[in-house]
């Protein structure tokens, strides 16, 4: 079966398109929501959240309760020599402190004193604690917390990523637009020659023009002709560019037919498209930038890890206590005087596995606080450079229009002398030329105005909700 689909398959019943000359306008808004919606990228980026939340689960695993059952069993000869049953139940909590109950039954020959129990088991409950490292932080609540904050991370690193392609894909969309009205205007200056050749020859032969003209007539044709076939391979490689970005749901690439056509009025939707429409730099909040975000994240993920690795220069003090009771109703059998404790102190002399580790976390955190402070500038200079550019070129715009018009006019009227015997080939051919140089100025001119929106578009990283 052919992976590659045909667009006009794929679009016949989503999309809405204006049709001239069995063409299909494919505009900006439902390119970018296919690009969105099915691009292997953006379905990439998705992933990330999954994985936030995956961790985040693993991370609160370390306080799920848990159940340990211990059976040891020695027998030799026909002699039991032992015979132990050690059942647990342990529920941790949020700071260092451990709840536990307990069963345990033994019996043998040679059983070791210690574990000599009831014959019906012995019933234990208690408590286990960190009283220094451990109580106010320890590794699954740091574990914990950092997951919390990498949920979060993800969800701005997941804006960047979904934002990124689209911006790339905005970009293949304007070439694919600057090509194809590269190729109209070769197209209708083409017509224009052969027509004015037609006259000329036509002309020449009657003995009204010299045989030159009709040469120099046939020549601009050929021009003409050789800079279509140019832009022609021009929206070739565009439209392959551009078809990079279309799939389909089940990661099946689409191949854009000759048939399908950019809209052309896109400067009329563009902002809107991109949901930059009504966005003043005034109104610009750097906090709320998706890389901010994601880098303040992890930082608060890194100071995280400080205070564990600060926590570890306390001493290691756990201490435990149970209550002890044959009976299996242990709320009624309390008795403090029956009971199983102790502690544990450990504390190295020199730290310095510790305060090396605890240096190191500084040291990240420094970079990472290093990383926000340069983010910032360059985030700020850029959308300021950004605003500063589509003024310009709003100023450019109007300009290269007039120019476009009076260019236009002097052709007019080079062809009007000519028609009168008052000009030649020659001027004609040269008004012409300069008008061709201006139009596609012109072009290249509103696709550097789009691609600047686009990289406002991409430098506030935000994602396209209404797609």
């Amino acid at each position: 079966m052919n992976t590659y689909i045909t667009l006009i398959v794929v679009f016949i019943t989503s999309l809405s398109f204006a049709q001239t000359q069995d063409s299909i306008t494919l505009s900006f808004s439902e390119y970018l929501g296919y690009v969105k919606k099915f691009h292997p990228i953006a379905k990439q980026a998705e992933l990330t959240i999954q994985i936030g939340q995956a961790n985040l689960m693993k991370a609160r695993g370390a306080f799920d309760p848990k159940i340990e059952v211990d059976n040891e069993r020695k027998k030799f000869k026909n002699i039991e020599y032992f015979d132990q049953l050690n059942a647990t139940f342990k529920v941790p909590t949020w700071y260092g402190i451990e709840l536990k109950g307990n069963f345990e039954q033994n019996e043998g020959v040679f059983l070791n004193p210690q574990a000599d129990v009831p014959n019906d088991g012995l019933y234990s409950a208690g408590i286990s604690a960190s009283l220094g490292q451990g109580f106010f932080i320890n590794q699954r609540m740091a574990d914990l917390r950092k997951a919390k904050f990498f949920r979060e991370q993800t969800v701005a690193d997941r804006e960047i990523l979904v934002n990124q392609i689209l911006f790339d894909a905005s970009l293949a969309y304007f070439n694919w637009l600057q090509a194809y009205n590269e190729t109209r205007i070769y197209e209708q200056f083409l017509e224009n020659s052969k027509i004015r050749f037609k006259g000329v020859k036509l002309s020449a032969e009657n003995g009204d023009k010299a045989a030159i003209d009709s040469i120099e007539a046939g020549i601009t044709v050929k021009n003409r002709t050789l800079g279509l076939e140019q832009a022609r391979v021009k929206v070739m490689k565009a439209t392959l560019e551009l078809s990079t970005y279309l799939w389909l749901n089940d990661d099946i690439p689409i191949e854009l037919q000759p048939n399908v056509i950019p809209d052309a009025f896109i400067e009329d939707s563009v902002d809107d498209v991109l949901e930059i429409s009504g966005v003043p730099l005034v109104a610009f909040v750097l906090e709320n930038h998706p890389k901010l975000r994601s880098l303040n994240y992890k930082f608060q993920g890194l100071e995280v890890d400080k205070r564990l690795k600060a926590n570890k220069l306390l001493p290691k003090i756990d201490i435990q206590y149970n209550f002890l009771t044959q009976d299996a109703d242990i709320a009624r059998s309390f008795n403090t005087n029956q009971y199983k404790g102790g502690f544990s102190i450990a504390f190295p002399l020199f730290l310095r596995k510790e305060r090396g580790d605890l240096r190191l976390a500084k040291f990240k955190l420094q970079d990472a606080r290093f990383d926000i402070s340069n983010a910032k500038i360059t985030i700020q200079n850029k959308v300021l450079a950004i605003y500063r550019e589509l003024e310009s070129f709003e100023t450019q715009n109007d300009l290269i229009e007039d120019i476009v018009k009076d260019y236009a006019t002097m052709l007019n009227a080079e062809e009007r002398k000519f028609s009168f015997g008052e000009s030649s080939l020659f001027l004609i051919n040269s008004r012409e030329k300069s008008l061709i140089d201006n139009q596609l100025k012109a072009i290249e001119l509103q696709n550097k105005y789009l691609k600047a929106k686009a990289k406002l578009f991409n430098s506030l990283s935000r994602d396209l909700e209404n797609l």
